[in-house]
């Protein structure tokens, strides 16, 4: 990467960088991670709160993802001593670092989602309730 003129690397963990953006994407890259820290952003969530809001990730998958954000330090894993055993994930610090990226990625994402597709509504107000519908 070339910062004023010069040219550098980023050398991390016995990996060779060219660009700092490749740092980033080491770490939250592929389709699933930004958007496990996505629902993490607002607060600590158990494993099956996580499966809910990423249905069409694979248990598996998200058992993954999660080991592996929280090798890197950008999540935090709690377990209780209970039976059956209570485990909550909640952004670290370094995580929490990550949230205004995020949120300007997500921007992009629905600036482009309105302009190129379209918005669907699948959580219908019911009349009858008179409430509003969080999403």
């Amino acid at each position: 990467m070339n910062i004023k003129g010069k040219d550098y690397v980023i050398e991390m963990e016995g990996q060779i960088f060219h660009c700092a953006l490749d740092v980033t994407m080491n770490y939250i890259g592929g389709k699933w991670k930004t958007v496990v820290l996505w629902y993490l952003r607002n607060g600590t969530k158990r494993f099956s709160e996580l499966k809910k809001h990423i249905p069409e990730i694979t248990e598996k998958m998200l058992s993954i993802q999660l080991k592996q954000l929280e090798r890197d330090g950008i999540i935090h894993r709690k377990v209780y001593p209970e039976v059956p055993p209570k485990v909550e994930y909640c952004l670290s610090e370094e995580g929490k670092s990550l949230i205004p990226m995020l949120e300007e990625m997500a921007k992009w994402g629905r600036q482009k989602g309105e302009l190129s597709g379209k918005m669907i509504l699948i959580n219908k107000p019911d009349p009858s309730k008179n409430s509003l519908v969080s999403q």
